[in-house]
């Protein structure tokens, strides 16, 4: 068997750069959940866009355990648009209520950034720090937005030639995009507990961050290690 010496993973690069620079950005310029929260959900539709492009971009692939509508899925033509489809629907819905959450935040947060939220326990109001957006803090987003763009832009290529050269399973395709949002989930809810603070910014932006590489590491080396040829590739 031929050994094959992996170039280096100038995707990876990117995402890792995305990343830091976004906590940098939280730290200097004082965030709080909701202005950290902006930049990953724009990354995170990146993800989803270059996810659904994959799997239209599928000749070959496995369908073992995949259903749809509760029917097992055949390997036509078709199942690739469908499922993609599907996809953009269902991964478009989490990420429209995130819109809407993130808006009611940005929107409603006073001018020292808080937010008034109900303790479920003792039904007591509490003031909850969540940042308060600037207009300097949009051009931020944008930019962070076109740094992410450019680092998934780069493993959506690696991961196609991986796929046209293998035969990945497209139900695993379709699923992987979902483990992003749960250090999401994760901030709303540590967050809040945390009160909003610097602790709440640091933990989210290493969630994340840990989120974005082991993702990007099993897609490398599970599925197209699956999918390599004779030649290591």
């Amino acid at each position: 068997m031929t050994t094959v010496t992996r170039p280096n993973d100038q995707a990876l690069v990117g995402i890792l750069v995305g990343n830091a620079l976004t906590l940098i950005s939280a730290l200097v310029f004082q965030w709080g959940l909701v202005q950290l929260l902006w930049p990953f959900w724009i990354q995170s539709l990146v993800i989803g866009w270059y996810a659904r492009q994959r799997i239209l971009k599928l000749a070959d692939y496995c369908v073992e355990g995949v259903k749809f509508n509760e029917r097992p899925v055949e390997a036509t033509p078709e199942t690739p648009r469908k499922i993609a489809n599907f996809f953009a629907i269902h991964f478009g819905g989490f990420h429209l209520v995130y819109f809407i959450f993130l808006l009611a935040f940005t929107l409603t947060a006073s001018p020292a950034g808080y937010i008034d939220v109900r303790n479920e326990g003792s039904g007591e109001m509490m003031a909850v720090h969540v940042g308060r957006v600037s207009a300097l803090d949009w051009l931020v987003f944008a930019g962070l937005g076109w740094t992410f763009w450019r680092a998934h832009r780069a493993s959506h290529e690696e991961h196609v030639a991986a796929d046209l050269a293998g035969k990945p399973n497209i139900g695993t395709l379709m699923a992987m995009p979902y483990l992003r949002v749960i250090p999401m989930h994760l901030t709303i809810l540590l967050g809040i507990w945390l009160g909003g603070g610097g602790a709440a910014i640091v933990l989210f932006a290493l969630l994340k961050a840990g989120a974005d590489v082991g993702m990007h590491v099993v897609e490398h080396r599970l599925l197209q290690g699956k999918g390599a040829g004779p030649d290591g590739r």
